[in-house]
Parts: structure tokens; sequence; C-alpha cells
């Protein structure tokens, strides 16, 4: 009798100590990691529920569905291309690309803002030519760390949107913008770029929490555009 005892103890303990081992390493769950990486817009300034775009996607993205998502939010408020490149050369960042199931990327505003002189008001088309050629070597360099640590993870790239879409001037370096960067993404693997360009085609305190950043509504329609786009 005590044999059967000491048997059945151990068969708990081993059945005990396997069950823990898969959950240690992740077998039971079928969560999924999404790092969103970029500036405010990313971040989810203008929100007042603190959500953005990134927060609302993995609310989104699990509804209903028995493979979720858990979004790490990496945005960062008034960060160009040259921060994010530096923020994911840091080690506390490159060392963890590798566990990302998917990446979404919305950067650039803040360099064609600032190769512009720190607004939009006037339009000085030199500098934003000199402004569009960094940010075109600095996302070749983001996207090139991005695939080295991590080659297989989908990425959504998202073009930037016209915050005054009455102003022709600002429509038209945002669209030649948007080109060229979708012509970058396209020289890399399993890259999508995702328009955004087409959300706001009007001016209006409805979607806009100042005069660049989105309202909650805003960001939501950020959010089912990605999921639109993108079949997760």
């Amino acid at each position: 009798m005590k044999k059967i005892v000491f048997y059945a103890v151990v068969l708990v303990l081993v059945a005990g100590a396997g069950t823990w081992i898969i959950q240690a390493n992740g077998l039971t769950s079928n969560e999924k990691q999404i790092y969103a990486l970029g500036d405010s817009l990313t971040h989810g300034v203008g929100d007042t529920s603190g959500d953005g775009y990134a927060e609302n996607l993995e609310e989104l993205f699990n509804e209903g569905r028995e493979d979720t998502v858990n979004v790490r939010n990496l945005g960062i408020p008034g960060q160009q291309t040259d921060g994010l490149l530096k923020q994911i050369q840091h080690s506390d960042v490159k060392n963890r690309l590798n566990e990302a199931d998917y990446f979404t990327l919305f950067i650039g505003t803040n360099d064609l803002i600032e190769s512009n002189g720190g607004d939009l008001v006037k339009i000085y088309e030199d500098q934003i030519e000199a402004g569009k050629e960094e940010y075109e070597d600095n996302l070749k360099e983001i996207l090139d760390i991005i695939r080295e640590e991590n080659p297989d993870a989908p990425i959504l790239f998202l073009g930037l949107y016209n915050p005054f879409p009455s102003s022709e001037q600002i429509e038209e370096e945002v669209v030649q913008w948007n080109d060229r960067s979708q012509r970058i993404v396209e020289d890399y693997s399993n890259v999508k770029f995702i328009p955004t360009n087409d959300l706001f085609p009007e001016k209006s305190t409805e979607y806009f929490s100042d005069a660049l950043h989105p309202n909650e509504k805003g960001y939501n329609l950020i959010t089912e555009k990605i999921i639109e786009e993108y079949d997760f």
C-alpha cells in the first residue's frame, strides 16, 4: 500500500513539474507580441483614454480570439528616425527584437516638420528634400537592424497623414514623403505599407485633439485601418 501511495505521489509531482516546464517555456500560451515603434502618434498623445492606436490594436485584435496579442508600446513623443535608430541600437531593446511576432512602425512626421524648420506654416522645399535624404538613410538602417535581429516578423509600416488637409502644398509634400517611404519598405521582406492619409480628408475636432495629434476617435480610425489592411 505504501508503494502505491509513493508511486502516486511521484506521478503527481512529475506531472506538475512537466506542466510548470511547459508554462515556463510559454508553450501553453497563444499570446503573440507586437512591438510598437515610433513617436507621439505611437505613444498615443492626444488620446485622453491613454490608449492610442497601439493599445487599441491589442484590444480590437483580442476580441473573440484564442490567439491573443500583447502590445509593447515603445513610442517616444517627439522622436525622429535618428532617435528611433539609437533606441533600437540600445541593448535593452535590440536584444529583445527577436521576441516580437509583429512590429508596427509609425515614424517620419517629426522628421518632416523639423526639416521644414519646426512647423508647416510655410513650406521650404529645399530643406524638406535634405530632410528626406537623412530620413531615408535612417529608415534603411532601422529596417536593416530589425531584419538582422528578427528576419521573419511582419512589419506594419504606417504612412504619414496630412494634419492640414486643406493645404495642397503640405498634401503634396506628405504624398511625396509617403511615396519614397513605400519604395524603401518594398525592398524588405514581409513589410506591409499601410496608408493613413485617406483617414482625415478634413480637419475636424471630431478626430483631432490638437493641430497634429488625433483624439480617441481619430486613433480608432488608425487602428481599424491596420486591421483592415493586414490579415492577422
